[in-house]
Parts: structure tokens; C-alpha cells; sequence
């Protein structure tokens, strides 16, 4: 079989038709993804989660691109599954003042756990996504998500809390082109799908407009008041799900200069800062996690503290506490820290506070 398609997945060979589940979204990745894997002489089955209410377009999409395909699209129900581990928890992060990344989450504990369910149901040994992410097996013997070879669409941020039952069986194909690269692929493939925009807003809240949906669900964030630069109470604000540390625009507060949301502190006080105040060296993580499951050593590391931010040079000390080289721009509580080494994710914390 030629592997031209299929980055290093760390399998020695892959035979004419071993079995794949592809899951599937209707757009233009996971569709490119499930002809790149059948060009290569893989058995394809697709599937489509619905995670909730907000899906039923994504699902009717993934059944229609797999009709245009010619395969199977299964559909699984993970609307529990995702209530609680995903949507409940973002809800409660936000109203607690913090700043979640529901895909960093979804990942591990809703989506690829469906998936893998659902192929071992059906006896298939791999699954694969559309994701813009390499998967390779290091010189220790174990998988690893590596960036890909288009940077602007790496998403192995989102993927960094995967383990070794998930990352052994997911094959990545798209991890070796652009963008661009992809939706021509999808024109000479001749799939409808193929300029279809891509998708933006958080899945599940297809408005983006978060904090509704939140308010919608009953739920406020803590109140309190902004505090000034120089320390000055300048009055209440709506609440704490609706900023962000980093935050400049949309804070009603005219101060003469610009000031940006340096923190939100546990009382559900705002405090702002000057710009260039809003930078942090020490961050503190939790619930650390790496592909092995083994403890990330003491050393340094280029770590990401959002999706869209730049790897930074950091040093770790072997428990929870990061020293950045540089300060990094607004790391919020709620976030994501993911370590890399030679390109490689190697650990993944929930970010508590910085300093």
C-alpha cells in the first residue's frame, strides 16, 4: 500500500483493506479525509456524533457527504456523555470566573471515547479524523501528537490530552497539507463540500454568543466590581462570565488610556491593567496529563497557553509550577497549558492562575 498519504503513525505497514472509523462532520476535512484513507486501500465506515440538539445540522451534512462517499455513516448519541463532561463543566467555568476550552476537553472525554466504542463494536481496528495533527510513535515506543506540517492550522493543541489507548489506533491523514492543499483535493475528489466554509463558533452554541446561552440555562456568573489600575473601585460589573482575562473591548470603562482585565480574582472583583500589565512568567497547572500517562520530568519545554498563541520556552518544575523565559500574554485560568518537546506534545495542565 502506498503511505504517501499517511503520516508516521508508527504501524509498520498497513494492509489492503484493514478497517477504519472516520468521524465525520460533513465538512470539507473529515470528507477529504475519508477519500484519502479509501485512495489507500482502507475499508471505510464513517460516523457522526451528536453531541447535542445543535448537531442535527452537523449529522444530516455527515449523512449526506457519506451518500455522495459511498459509505456507511453511523450515528452515535454522546448528548449525555457531552452534557456532562463538556457542557456542564464549561458552564460552571464561566460562571466561576475561568476560561474554558470545550474542544480540549470533548477530545478525550466525549468524542474519541465514541468513537473508539464504537469501533470496537464493529471490530475495527483504527479510527482517524480530519484534524490538522500528526500522530507518530517516538524512539520509547510511544504515540505521540506531533504539529503538523501547516502550523497556521495546527490543531494539536485541541488534541494534546489524548493517551496511548486512543493515540496506538488514530490515523491523522490530512497532518501533511495546507489548507488550501486540502480543498483542492476535495474539488478533484468532486465532493460538494469542498468550498464550504469552515466552522468557527463553539459547536454547540452555534450563535458564539456564550454568555447567553449560559444565562439561558439559568445559570449567572459571581458578581463584583471592576477595580482600576491605581486600585480605585469603579462600580460593578455584569458578572464574571462575561470577560476574559486579556480582555480589552466591550468593558464599558473609559479611563483616558487602554486597560485590559489582568485578572478575575476569587471574590469576583475585575482587575484591570495597563497594557503590558496583562503579561504573566509564572503559571500554576492542574490535572497534568501526558500521552504515557507517565510524570512529565523537571525540564523546559515550549509551551502553549491558548490554541492561537506561539509555543513559548518555559521551565517546568516536575509538579505544577511553569517559568516562562518571556512573559506570555493573558494566561486565563481555564485554559490550557500544552507542552511540546522536538514538535511532539508531551503533557497537557488546566491552567489555575499566573503570576
Amino acid at each position: 500500500m502506498n503511505d504517501a498519504f499517511l503520516p508516521g503513525n508508527g504501524f509498520d505497514t498497513y494492509e489492503e483493506q484493514d478497517k477504519v472509523l472516520v468521524g465525520m462532520s460533513g465538512g470539507v476535512d473529515s470528507s477529504v479525509t475519508v477519500r484519502v484513507l479509501q485512495q489507500q486501500g482502507f475499508a471505510v465506515t464513517g460516523a457522526v456524533i451528536r453531541f447535542s440538539d445543535a448537531h442535527a445540522g452537523a449529522v444530516e451534512a455527515a449523512q449526506r457527504a457519506a451518500q455522495q462517499m459511498g459509505i456507511e455513516c453511523l450515528v452515535l448519541d454522546a448528548q449525555e456523555l457531552f452534557e456532562r463532561e463538556v457542557v456542564t463543566p464549561f458552564c460552571a467555568d464561566y460562571c466561576a470566573g475561568r476560561t474554558p476550552n470545550p474542544c480540549v476537553r470533548c477530545n478525550p472525554a466525549v468524542k474519541f471515547t465514541a468513537l473508539l466504542a464504537a469501533a470496537d463494536r464493529l471490530g475495527i481496528q483504527y479510527i482517524a479524523t480530519g484534524h490538522y495533527a500528526r500522530v507518530e510513535v517516538d524512539a520509547d515506543g510511544v504515540s505521540r501528537i506531533h504539529l503538523p506540517e501547516s502550523i497556521a492550522r495546527d490543531q494539536s493543541y485541541m488534541l494534546s490530552r489524548l493517551d496511548q489507548a486512543v493515540l496506538s489506533r488514530l490515523i491523522l491523514p490530512l497532518g501533511e497539507f495546507e489548507k488550501d492543499d486540502v480543498r483542492e483535493m476535495a474539488r478533484d475528489f468532486g465532493l460538494d463540500c469542498a468550498d464550504a466554509p469552515d466552522s468557527m463558533e463553539i459547536c454547540f452554541i452555534p450563535s458564539g454568543d456564550y454568555a447567553a446561552y449560559i444565562e439561558e440555562r439559568g445559570l449567572s456568573g459571581k458578581a463584583g466590581r471592576f477595580i482600576s489600575p491605581d486600585g480605585e473601585d469603579l462600580g460593578p460589573h455584569k458578572g464574571v462570565l462575561h470577560y476574559t482575562v486579556g480582555q480589552r473591548k466591550g468593558l464599558g470603562i473609559a479611563l483616558g488610556e487602554p486597560v485590559f482585565i489582568r485578572s478575575i480574582l476569587d471574590n469576583g472583583d475585575i482587575q484591570l491593567a495597563r497594557a503590558g500589565e496583562e503579561y504573566f512568567t509564572t503559571v500554576t497547572v492542574a490535572d497534568l496529563v501526558t500521552p504515557d500517562g507517565a510524570p512529565l520530568p523537571a525540564g523546559t519545554y515550549q509551551v502553549k497557553v491558548r490554541s492561537a498563541a506561539k509555543a513559548q520556552p518555559a521551565r517546568f518544575d516536575g509538579e505544577a509550577v511553569l517559568v516562562f523565559e518571556e512573559p506570555v500574554r493573558a494566561p486565563a485560568p481555564g485554559q490550557t497549558a500544552a507542552f511540546y518537546q522536538d514538535g511532539a506534545v508531551v503533557g497537557s495542565g488546566f491552567i489555575l492562575r499566573a503570576e
